[in-house]
C-alpha cells in the first residue's frame, strides 16, 4: 500500500528525467559541433572551386543546407500545427512555435546567403526571379505567423490562428522548390534531385552531403531546446497564476 512517506514528491519524476534529457542535449549538441567544424573544412578545403563561378560557389555549401533545413523547419510547423488542431494539446503548439521561429531565421538566412551570391554572380543584390520571389513571401508568411501569435490577446484563439497560417503556410515551400522548374530562373537546375542523379562531382556531393547532416543536426539541437524553454515559460506562467489566485 502506497502511504504518504513512500509516495513519490510532486515532480519527482521530472526532476530525475530532466539531468537525462540535459545529458541527451549536451551530447547532440557536440555531435552538432563535431559535424558543422567538419562541413565547414570541407567546404573550403577538400571540395575544389568551381570551374565557372570560382570559390565564389562555396556559398553552395552554406545556401542549400540552410533552404533545406528551412523546409524542414516548415513542415515541423505544419505537423505541429495539424497536432494542434486535432488534438488541442499545447505540446503540439510549442513544437509548431519553436520550429517557426527557427525556420524565420534559417529564411533569413537564405535570403542573405542567396543575395551574397547574387551580386558575385549575377552583378545583383537582389532580382525578383522566380525563387528569389516565393522564398520572400515564404519569409513574410512566417513573419505573420509570430505576429499573429505575438499579438492576439486571447492566447487560445492567437494559436488556433497560427496554427491556420502554419497549414496554409507550408503549401509555399513546394512553390519555392518547384519554381525553378516550373517558370524560367536564374537560378540553375536541380543538381542533385533530379532524373539523371546527382550532377555534381564526388567531392562537391560528399562536402553538400556533411554540410546537410550537419545544418540538419543543428536544427535539431536547436528544436529541442526551444521546445524545453517553452515548457519551462508554460509552466512558470501557471506558477504566477497559481499563486496569484492562492493569494485571493
Amino acid at each position: 500500500m502506497l502511504t504518504l512517506e513512500s509516495a513519490p514528491a510532486p515532480g519527482r519524476a521530472q526532476r530525475v528525467a530532466e539531468p537525462t534529457a540535459l545529458r541527451g542535449a549536451r551530447v547532440l549538441g557536440g555531435i552538432t559541433a563535431l559535424t558543422m567544424l567538419v562541413a565547414v573544412a570541407m567546404t573550403f578545403f577538400y571540395a575544389p572551386p568551381d570551374l565557372v563561378q570560382g570559390q565564389a560557389q562555396r556559398i553552395f555549401y552554406f545556401h542549400v543546407p540552410l533552404a533545406w533545413v528551412a523546409y524542414l523547419a516548415f513542415f515541423v510547423v505544419l505537423v505541429g500545427s495539424i497536432g494542434y488542431l486535432w488534438q488541442r494539446q499545447e505540446r503540439w503548439d510549442r513544437l509548431a512555435a519553436a520550429s517557426a521561429e527557427i525556420g524565420l531565421v534559417l529564411t533569413s538566412l537564405v535570403l542573405i546567403s542567396g543575395s551574397m551570391w547574387g551580386k558575385t554572380i549575377w552583378g545583383t543584390w537582389w532580382s525578383w526571379d522566380p525563387r528569389l520571389t516565393a522564398t520572400l513571401v515564404l519569409w513574410f508568411i512566417y513573419v505573420g505567423y509570430t505576429m499573429v501569435r505575438a499579438l492576439t490577446t486571447e492566447p487560445a484563439r492567437g494559436r488556433r490562428l497560427a496554427a491556420v497560417l502554419g497549414i496554409v503556410g507550408f503549401l509555399d515551400v513546394p512553390i519555392v522548390h518547384q519554381s525553378v522548374v516550373w517558370w524560367r530562373s536564374l537560378h540553375p537546375a536541380p543538381v542533385v534531385l533530379n532524373a539523371a542523379g546527382p550532377q555534381l562531382p564526388a567531392p562537391m556531393l560528399a562536402t553538400l552531403l556533411v554540410s546537410l547532416l550537419a545544418y540538419t543536426l543543428l536544427y535539431g539541437f536547436l528544436l529541442q531546446w526551444r521546445v524545453r524553454i517553452a515548457r519551462l515559460e508554460a509552466q512558470a506562467t501557471a506558477g504566477r497564476l497559481q499563486a496569484a489566485l492562492e493569494d485571493r
